[in-house]
């Protein structure tokens, strides 16, 4: 596979990466340990090179899973993880106070079983800690040689551009796909001017642009997706207009409807690096797949007017969890 840089930075990784997440947390069940474990190492077969975890995904029991994986493979690959939200009972409290940052790294370092953190992202801005504290906070853990690169998720622009000013930001994850574009209004021209890359997470729309899932599909009681507005049998129903245009299309180029979201988002932007998540083998070589399909100049045009004339039905996060984005 072939690889990209994210941003101005000297962080190049592969075009798709990895989203580890559903291996442990918030799509049902865990995965069984062997044969998530024997996934990432197929991962880094096919040519994937770019890990995701967090310390929230468990917690924690997805990055000690991604560093036993990972650890045969050292040198080979990059691990994203993420800080600043710490689980009370079931709750998800954000927490990016710099001692809590400093002692969540080292606890990071030892589950990842690594020296440093190639990327390590702030999960969701705290609104009760100046993001130039936490940007410091970073720079201090790459002069201490424990992080290698700065990033955000689901940050605002001007918050970027803060944290930005007083520690060189790698990365930025957010929520981007065909059926979530708002990142175009004014984020992807900030990180453009900034030289800052783009890691879409859920660039499948949740498993809905796989074309898999319809009005009737049932999740399991443990899957967030139950809380979602956009995937109640009503909007799953409305926006399935969006999957038939992907269908058609792909169907021209003997590809996936999943291939076919994937090469839409690799066409916008060459620092753009998608981490779609399965714990499916068939999935993962499908996913990697989309790397070799190339879209035209015509092809975008008409994934973009048949996509424009969709209005897509629901909110991709309940009320209060979208409160926590892009501060």
């Amino acid at each position: 596979m072939h690889t990209r840089r994210l941003g101005s930075s000297n962080l190049d990784v592969s075009a798709i990466g990895l989203g580890c997440m559903g291996m442990s947390y918030g799509y049902g069940p865990a995965g069984d340990k062997t044969e998530m474990i024997a996934l990432i190492a197929r991962a880094v077969e096919r040519g994937v090179t770019f890990f995701d975890t967090a310390q929230a995904y468990g917690p924690f029991a997805n990055e000690a899973l991604v560093g036993e994986a990972l650890s045969p493979f050292r040198g080979r690959v990059k691990i994203a993880t993420k800080f600043g939200i710490t689980i009370d009972g079931k709750q998800q409290i954000v927490d990016s106070q710099p001692d809590h940052v400093r002692k969540a790294t080292d606890e990071s370092l030892k589950r990842l079983k690594v020296e440093a953190i190639d990327l390590y992202y702030q999960h969701r801005v705290d609104p009760n800690v100046p993001i130039e504290d936490v940007a410091g906070t970073i720079k201090d853990l790459i002069q201490a040689g424990k992080v290698r690169h700065f990033g955000m998720s689901e940050a605002g622009v001007q918050t970027i551009r803060r944290a930005h000013a007083v520690q060189p930001v790698t990365a930025v994850q957010s929520e981007y796909s065909l059926w979530w574009r708002r990142p175009e209004e004014a984020l992807l021209p900030a990180l453009e001017e900034l030289g800052i890359g783009f890691v879409p997470f859920s660039p499948l729309g949740k498993g809905f642009l796989t074309g898999k899932i319809d009005e009737t599909t049932t999740f399991d009681s443990s899957d967030f997706r139950n809380i979602v507005p956009r995937f109640t049998p009503e909007a799953r129903k409305a926006n399935q207009a969006l999957v038939d245009v992907l269908r058609t299309i792909a169907e021209r180029k003997h590809a996936t409807t999943a291939q076919m979201a994937l090469a839409w988002l690799l066409a916008q932007k060459p620092w753009i690096v998608p981490i779609p998540g399965t714990t499916k083998p068939h999935r993962l070589d499908e996913n990697i797949g989309a790397a070799d399909i190339e879209l035209t100049t015509a092809d975008l045009a008409e994934i973009d007017r048949a996509a424009a004339a969709i209005t897509i039905h629901g909110e991709r996060y309940p009320e209060h969890l979208e409160k926590r984005t892009g501060l």
